[in-house]
Parts: structure tokens; C-alpha cells; sequence
């Protein structure tokens, strides 16, 4: 992207209504309720033939720097300071606050590039409000309706002009043309056409989740060595799902923060609501998942519903029991934790636990190394031969069940996708075979190909009878 652009203003001004109307997609949420928004979130924008990068901010509010909104403050100066050009979004329809005017001192004050924009002026009796925009000194307002569309040419004429044409459209970088080699395989060297290598470069999606307070923002923040995430003492201060990239011994991650999940019984509030979609829609993204659970009060009914829920998604997932500086008798709580992770989760048996503490880094590398070996065994392919070698073998130790005076048979058995592993049977009278069975094999391919700890899916075929068309001679 050539320039960035951080869109401030006071709440509920319409800046994320903005943001969403640039990026082109519903990425922040978006309510009549003030202070919606608490961290910045970046995202691509375009504007007709503009391209660049853009940040949606918190409502600024005149706050004590202690307080949740003096924290969310904090995050917007640092948005505004990393960004080339600030859009100063002031509400047409209400009219101009005080707040609006210290706003407006702050931006004089850094000296970078203003675009003064007067959203909601499609409303009827906002000419005073985008009249008045024009005693902050900040140049002429831009009208401009983030919700119906209007005013977006006059908007990135007012950018082109802000930045300059060649900020705006930087030339293109020459290329040298160089001759591409493929490679041959030598003399000897066979293509495996199953079973592919696991690419160790290939970017990563990783989503965070949990309950409310149990240190997930602490935790990423804790990964990238500077409070990018909003934190605090206060439960629920995430809302919106914030996706960070930072590199972990070479290879790219894109983690992702998602708002606490409580109880569904105990999300009454439409923005609650809104937030706990959001993580939702994170978790369907991503391909590993870390569940953190709060150490000193671990395996409540919660915690347990969202493994559940991650599992039954097809994500790869790995626990993390964060607060680990707060206990006292590690080797006791140790075994107990890892005593309930088998009993309690039997449909990941061998899913990856780790202790780790946010706070102080404690257990992050290997956390990190969890996720990689769990990304591992969610993309393992198995070679058919040797799923059909097994699955003989499997019928010889433990046969299926008769049902009806007749056996039943497994013919035939092949790995149809990776990411989670699924594999298709053909078998006589599929609809006949126990879930027990179903179970047996699940485990069996867990201990025998070593896949531990991710969902494992198996469909059955009823075999094909060539003469079920053919008419009966008589």
C-alpha cells in the first residue's frame, strides 16, 4: 500500500461505518450504541483508484489515562502518530462538540495531513452542523454519507490533494526480467503424489479464544512485544475480532483477538450478540485455534462448549492454561489439569496442553510449537494403500458387529480431504454400523498415524451393486 490513513473522531460519529464503506466488507461492528470500537483495526481500502491502508479508531473522549477510555485514547494517538493522513470525522446532523474542538487542537498540534469530513449529511437540518465544521480550521469539510455512499469522489479528490499525486499513486517498481529454471527431479528421486511434505513457510491463522478475562489480548500482546491490543482489569473490553501478523522464527502468523464467549443464556445485549458472531466467524477463518482458559479456575462448563465448538467446526485446536504465574503448586495442579483434559474431552483425545503465562511470557515458545505440530497432523494426507493395509488389519483384531444374523464388511477405504483429515468406507449397509464402531477407528487411526488431538471425520459408502439396474431374466 502506498500511504495509510487512520480515521479518528469522537464516538459515534461514523467511523467505522466509514471504515467498512472503504475496506468494502463488514469488518467492524457497527451499532447505534456509542464506543463500539475500542482498538484500531486495519483493513485495505479502496476508493475508485485509490489504494491504501486504513485504520478504524475509538471514539477519543477527555479521560483519565487509567481509565478503560483514557487506555482506548492511548490506542488512537498511536494510530494517528503511525499513520500519513488522518480523516477528522465530525457528525453533520448533531452539530459540533467540544470535544470536536480539543480534537481538533490535538491534530494541529502533530503537524501531519488533515481531511476534515462531515459524515450524516444526507439528514435533513444538517447544513448548520457542516457549516459550523468550518470554525475548527482544519480547511473545508468534506459532506459525505458513510452509510448511503455519498460523497466518496469528493472524499478521495480531498485525499489526492492532502498526500499529494505522488503518495497518492507512487510508480510502479521495475522488474527485472529474469529467466525462471524448474528444477528437475534427479535420477532416483520419486514424486510423492500422496502423503505431501508439510509446508513450514506457508502463512498461518491462528484465532485466540475464551471466555471473558481469561487473557487473550494479554497473551497477543505479550507474542508482539507492545500493547497493540487493549487490556485491563475490566472483563469484555474486546468486541471486535483484531487479526495482528508477526513473524515466529521465520514463518508469518496471523493471529486473530475474538471478543469472551459466555454463556448463551447470559448474551442478552444486541452488541454482545454482535461481538460473540464475530469470534464465530474468526474461529471458521482460522485453521488452528488456541482455547485459553484461565488456570486458577480451569474446565468450567464454558470452556468446555467452546472445545466443543471448535471441534465440531473442523478446526485444529490447542489448549492453553493461561495465569500460570498465579499458582502455587504447579506439579499438583499440573497432573489434575491433565488428568480432566482426558476425561473431560474425549472427542480430542491427545490434544495439545500448555502452560503459559501472558503476563510474564512464560511457555509462548512452546505454545507456538503446539500450534505448528497440531497444523501438522491437520493437514497429514495418508497414502490409500496403507489406510487399506490398516483397516484389514483393523477387521482381523476387531471384527464389525453381525447385524440381522449377517456380518458386516469394510471393503475399501480412502482419504477424501486433509484439514481435518475425512476419510470415505465402503461397506455393506452403512446405515447399520454402530457409532461404537465409528468410535474404534477414530481411535485407532489417532494411535496408529499419530494424529492426535484434531477432529477426525469418517462417511460410509454403501457399495455399488452392478446389477441392481439390470432386469431379471425370466
Amino acid at each position: 500500500m502506498s500511504f495509510t490513513v487512520a480515521i479518528v473522531g469522537r464516538p459515534n460519529v461514523g467511523k467505522s461505518t466509514l471504515f467498512n464503506r472503504l475496506v468494502g466488507k463488514k469488518l467492524a461492528l457497527v451499532d447505534d450504541t456509542p464506543g463500539v470500537t475500542r482498538d484500531r483495526r486495519p483493513g485495505q481500502a479502496k476508493l475508485v483508484d485509490l489504494r491504501f491502508e486504513i485504520i478504524d479508531t475509538a471514539g477519543l473522549e477527555i479521560a483519565a489515562p487509567d481509565t478503560l477510555q483514557g487506555r482506548m485514547r492511548q490506542q488512537t494517538e498511536t494510530a494517528i502518530d503511525e499513520a500519513d493522513l488522518t480523516l477528522f470525522v465530525v457528525d453533520a446532523k448533531s452539530g459540533l462538540t467540544p470535544v470536536d474542538s480539543m480534537l481538533a487542537e490535538m491534530l494541529r498540534k502533530r503537524g501531519k495531513p488533515v481531511v476534515l469530513v462531515a459524515n450524516k449529511s444526507e439528514a435533513r437540518g444538517s447544513d448548520g452542523g457542516f457549516y459550523d465544521a468550518f470554525t475548527l480550521g482544519l480547511g473545508d469539510p468534506v459532506p459525505i454519507s458513510a452509510e448511503h455512499g455519498q460523497g466518496m469522489l469528493d472524499l478521495r479528490d480531498a485525499i489526492v490533494e492532502a498526500v499529494g499525486e505522488e503518495v497518492a499513486f507512487p510508480e510502479p517498481e521495475d522488474v527485472a526480467e529474469t529467466d525462471v529454471v524448474i528444477p528437475r527431479p534427479e535420477e532416483g528421486e520419486e514424486e510423492a503424489e500422496e502423503e505431501p511434505a508439510y509446508d513450514e513457510t506457508k502463512p498461518l491463522r491462528v484465532a485466540i479464544v475464551g471466555r471473558p478475562n481469561a487473557g487473550k489480548s494479554t497473551l497477543i500482546n505479550r507474542f508482539l512485544g507492545e500493547d497493540r491490543l487493549l487490556t485491563g482489569p475490566e472483563a469484555g473490553i474486546t468486541r471486535d475480532s483484531i487479526s495482528v501478523e508477526w513473524d515466529w522464527r521465520g514463518r508469518t502468523i496471523k493471529m486473530f483477538d475474538t471478543a469472551g464467549m459466555r454463556r448463551k443464556a447470559k448474551v442478552t445485549e444486541k452488541l454482545e450478540k454482535l461481538s460473540v458472531a464475530d469470534g464465530l466467524r474468526a474461529i471458521r477463518f482460522a485453521e488452528t485455534v488456541v482455547i485459553v482458559f484461565d488456570a486458577t479456575i480451569p474446565f468450567e462448563k464454558q470452556d468446555l462448549q467452546i472445545v466443543d465448538l471448535v471441534l465440531r467446526e473442523g478446526r485444529a485446536a490447542v489448549l492453553a492454561f493461561n495465569k500460570w504465574d498465579m499458582i502455587e503448586d504447579r506439579q499438583a495442579v499440573l497432573a489434575d489439569l491433565r488428568e480432566k483434559t482426558e476425561r473431560l474431552l474425549p472427542q480430542a483425545r491427545g490434544i495439545r496442553a500448555v502452560p503459559i503465562s501472558g503476563q510474564t511470557g512464560e511457555g509462548l515458545d512452546r505454545l507456538m510449537q503446539s500450534v505448528i505440530d497440531t497444523d501438522r497432523v491437520w493437514n497429514k494426507r495418508i497414502s490409500t494403500a496403507r489406510l487399506n493395509r490398516w483397516l484389514e488389519q483393523q477387521q482381523i483384531q476387531h471384527p464389525p458387529p453381525a447385524v440381522s444374523g449377517r456380518r458386516l464388511k469394510l471393503k475399501y477405504m480412502t482419504q477424501v480431504k486433509a484439514r481435518p483429515p475425512a476419510f470415505m468406507i465402503s461397506c455393506t449397509r452403512p446405515e447399520a454400523l454402530p457409532d461404537s464402531y465409528t468410535r474404534f477407528l477414530i481411535n485407532g487411526l489417532r494411535n496408529d498415524f499419530q494424529m492426535p488431538g484434531v477432529p477426525i471425520r469418517i462417511h460410509y459408502r454403501a457399495s455399488d451393486n452392478p446389477f441392481e439396474n439390470r432386469k431379471k431374466k425370466r
